[in-house]
C-alpha cells in the first residue's frame, strides 16, 4: 500500500480547502488515484470526499459573499444615518451594487412627476454620454415594466426581449453603452414606485436569485435615503416658510388685509362670471398700480419663461410679470406696470390673480369646447339621422340660439395644403374645425368635423346669396388658420327640423361644388351650386378639365397669349350671339370685317369643321370651363 493510499480520503481535499484552491483543483486527487490504478473503494471514498469538500467550499464562499454584502449594506446604512449629501449616498449605493454583483454597469433612475418622465440620476461604469443623459417616458423600456408592476425584472438579452416597450431613444442609448443583460429592481416609497435601480452587463448573463435580492436591499436603502432627503428638504422649506410668514405677519399686517381683500374680490369675480380684464382691474385697485393681461407673444420672453418655470412673479425693469399658465399651456401674463418695489405679499397677490386668470380662461375654453361639441352633434344628427323627432331637433337648436326654420346654406370647407406627416395634418384639421366652430357660434349656426374637412350650416341673411357666403367663409377661415381653405356651398334650404333629409342632400351638393372648385384649380376660393349650373354634375368625378380645355381651344388661348389678340373673347361672343357675325360685332363694338378676320383665324387654328354641331358644343363647353377656371376677382 502506497503512502497516498494510507492517507484518509479527506486529507487532500482539506489541504485544498485550506489554501482556497479553485473548484477545478478538486478533481486532481481522484484523477491521480485512477491513473495509479488505485482500488475502487479508495476511488469511491475520494469521490465522496470531493463532493463533501466542494459543498463545504461553496458554503464558505457563500458565507464570505454574504459577509461582504452585509458589510456593504451596513456601510451604506451608516452613510444614510449621517446623510449630508444625497448624491454622495446614491453614488455609494450604485458603486457597491456594481462591485458586489460584478457587473459592468450599475445605474439608478428617478421619476420626475412634473415632467412626467424618468431620468438618469446616478451611473457607475457607463461610458456613453447619450446613455447617461437618457430621459424616458413613463412605461417605456425595462424600467417601465419594473415601475408598472413594482416587481424586479431581469433580461438576459435586452434587444430580444418583447415583454416591455422598446423605443428608439432608449434602444439607442442601450446600444451605445453595449448592454445585453439587465436587472432592474423598484425603488419604493410605501406603495409607490419612485425610480429603478439597475445592474447590467455587456454580455449575456443569468442573474441568480441571491443577486436579485441583494440589489433589492440596495434599492430599499436608496429609497430610504431619498425619503430622508425629501423629508429634510420639506422640513427646511417648511421652517423657512414659517419664518418668512411670521416675519410678514409681524411687519406687514396691513398688506395681509389687502391680500384678503383681493382674495374676496377675485372669488366674487369668479362667482359672477367675470372676465380676465375684470381680474386685472380688481388687482390694479388693490396694488395701487396698473395691471394688464398681455398675450404671450407680447410679454417679455425671458421674464415670462422664468415666471412660468418657478411659478412666481418676475421683475422686468420697472414691471412685474406673472405667467398665466395651466400645465404645459401658456396663455399670457399679468403685468404690473411701473412698480419697481413690490413686497412679498403683494407678489403673492399678483401670483394668485394669475392663477385665477388661468382658471377663468380654462373655464371659458371648456365651455366653448362643450358648446362646439353640442353644435357638432346636432349637425351630425341632421346629416345622418333623418328619422329624428322635429320637435326635439328644434328644441336643441333653440338652446344653441339657432333657428332651423330660417334659410340656411350647407358649406363644406377643406384645407388645400398637404401636411408633412399625419400628425401635422391632424393638427391642421383641428385648427380648421376650431375656426369653423367659432364662426358657427358667432353666426348662430352649426359646425362639425367630417370626412377630413369641416361642414358648416349657416343662416342666410336677407339680400345675401350662397355664393357670397361661400367666398366670405373661405376668406375668413383662411385668415384664421393661415392656410388656403376652399369652400363649396349648397343652394339655400329651409325648415330643416321638419325636413332634415334636405340637409344631407345639400351636403352632397356642397361637396360637389367643392370638388368642382378643386378640379378647376380654384383652391382657396368659394362657390355655390348656382355658379356651375349643369357643369357641377360634370365636374364631380375625376375628369381632366385642364386637359379637355387644352385639347379643344388650347391653340386659340395660346395665340391670344402670344399675340395679345382677343380670339377667345370673340369666340365666346360669337356663340353667345347665336353664331351671328352681325350681332357679334355689335357685342364687341368692332367692325364686322374684324369679326370675320378673327373667325377666319380661329378656323385656321381649330380646323375647318369647328362650327359643326358636335365641335361647336365641345368648344362652348371648353370656353365655359376656361372662364370658370380663371381667378375670381372679389
Amino acid at each position: 500500500m502506497s503512502r497516498d493510499h494510507a492517507k484518509p480520503a479527506e486529507t487532500p481535499f482539506l489541504e485544498l480547502l485550506a489554501r482556497g484552491a479553485s473548484a477545478d483543483a478538486y478533481e486532481q486527487p481522484v484523477l491521480l488515484a485512477r491513473a495509479e490504478g488505485g482500488p475502487a473503494d479508495r476511488i469511491d471514498a475520494l469521490e465522496r470526499a470531493k463532493d463533501l469538500a466542494l459543498r463545504v467550499r461553496s458554503e464558505l464562499e457563500g458565507r464570505r459573499r454574504r459577509e461582504a454584502e452585509l458589510s456593504a449594506l451596513f456601510e451604506t446604512a451608516h452613510d444614510l444615518a449621517g446623510l449630508r449629501d444625497l448624491d454622495a449616498v446614491l453614488r455609494a449605493i450604485v458603486q457597491r451594487a456594481r462591485s458586489l454583483l460584478g457587473t459592468d454597469v450599475a445605474y439608478l433612475s428617478l421619476n420626475d412627476p412634473e415632467r412626467g418622465d424618468t431620468y438618469m440620476r446616478v451611473t457607475e461604469g457607463s461610458v456613453a454620454a447619450r446613455f447617461q443623459q437618457l430621459r424616458l417616458g413613463m412605461g417605456e423600456g425595462l424600467g417601465g415594466l419594473v415601475a408598472q408592476t413594482a416587481r424586479p425584472y431581469v433580461t438576459d438579452d435586452y434587444f430580444k426581449d418583447a415583454r416591455f416597450q422598446h423605443t428608439g431613444t432608449i434602444d439607442a442609448g442601450v446600444r451605445d453603452e453595449g448592454l445585453v443583460a439587465i436587472l432592474g429592481v423598484p425603488l419604493m416609497l410605501g406603495h409607490h414606485v419612485i425610480g429603478v435601480l439597475f445592474a447590467a452587463d455587456r454580455r449575456a448573463r443569468v442573474f441568480e436569485r441571491e443577486q436579485i435580492a441583494l440589489l433589492g436591499s440596495f434599492a430599499a436603502l436608496a429609497s430610504a435615503a431619498i425619503d430622508t432627503a425629501n423629508l429634510l428638504a420639506e422640513t427646511r422649506s417648511a421652517l423657512a416658510g414659517l419664518e418668512r410668514a411670521n416675519e410678514i405677519i409681524r411687519d406687514r399686517s396691513g398688506v395681509i388685509e389687502r391680500a384678503s381683500d383681493v382674495h374676496d374680490r377675485l372669488a366674487e369675480l369668479v362667482l359672477r362670471g367675470g372676465g380676465v380684464h375684470d381680474v386685472a382691474a380688481a388687482v390694479s385697485q388693490v396694488l395701487d398700480g396698473t395691471v394688464e393681461f398681455t398675450e404671450a407673444a407680447a410679454a417679455p420672453e425671458h421674464a415670462l419663461e422664468a415666471s412660468r418655470a418657478d411659478g412666481h412673479v418676475v421683475r422686468h425693469k420697472d414691471d412685474w410679470i406673472a405667467a398665466v399658465a395651466a400645465g404645459d399651456e401658456l396663455f399670457g401674463a399679468l403685468v404690473l406696470r411701473g412698480h419697481p418695489g413690490l413686497d412679498p405679499v403683494d407678489q403673492l397677490t399678483l401670483e394668485r390673480a394669475a392663477m385665477v386668470t388661468s382658471l377663468l380662461l380654462l373655464a371659458r375654453r371648456s365651455a366653448a369646447e362643450a358648446e362646439q361639441r353640442v353644435r357638432g352633434e346636432l349637425l351630425d344628427d341632421l346629416l345622418d339621422a333623418r328619422d329624428r323627432d322635429p320637435r326635439l331637433l328644434d328644441d336643441r337648436a333653440r338652446r344653441l340660439h339657432a333657428d332651423l326654420s330660417a334659410a340656411h346654406v350647407v358649406l363644406v370647407a377643406r384645407l388645400d395644403t398637404t401636411a408633412a406627416d399625419a400628425d401635422q395634418e391632424a393638427v391642421a384639421r383641428r385648427r380648421l374645425w376650431a375656426a369653423a366652430s367659432h364662426l358657427a357660434a358667432t353666426r348662430h349656426g352649426l359646425a362639425a368635423a367630417r370626412d377630413g374637412g369641416t361642414v358648416l350650416l349657416l343662416p342666410l341673411e336677407d339680400g345675401d346669396e350662397a355664393t357670397d357666403l361661400a367666398r366670405r367663409t373661405a376668406r375668413h377661415l383662411g385668415r384664421a388658420v393661415h392656410e388656403a381653405v376652399t369652400v363649396g356651398a349648397s343652394a339655400p334650404v329651409r325648415d330643416l327640423a321638419a325636413r332634415p333629409h334636405t340637409v344631407a342632400a345639400a351636403h352632397t351638393e356642397a361637396g360637389r361644388c367643392l370638388d368642382a372648385l378643386r378640379l378647376l384649380g380654384r383652391c382657396g376660393d368659394g362657390a355655390a351650386a348656382e355658379d356651375f349650373g349643369f357643369l357641377g354634375l360634370l365636374l364631380a368625378g375625376d375628369q381632366n378639365v385642364p386637359g379637355f380645355v387644352e385639347r379643344t381651344i388650347g391653340q386659340v388661348v395660346a395665340y391670344d397669349e402670344r399675340r395679345g389678340t382677343e380670339l377667345v373673347r370673340t369666340l365666346d361672343a360669337y356663340f353667345s350671339c347665336g353664331m351671328s357675325p352681325a350681332r357679334t360685332k355689335e357685342a364687341l363694338h368692332v367692325h364686322v370685317n374684324t369679326v370675320a378676320q378673327r373667325l377666319e383665324r380661329v378656323g385656321r387654328l381649330l380646323g375647318d369643321d369647328w362650327q359643326s354641331p358636335e365641335r361647336a358644343l365641345e368648344i362652348q363647353l371648353a370656353l365655359r370651363l376656361h372662364r370658370l377656371s380663371a381667378p375670381t376677382r372679389h
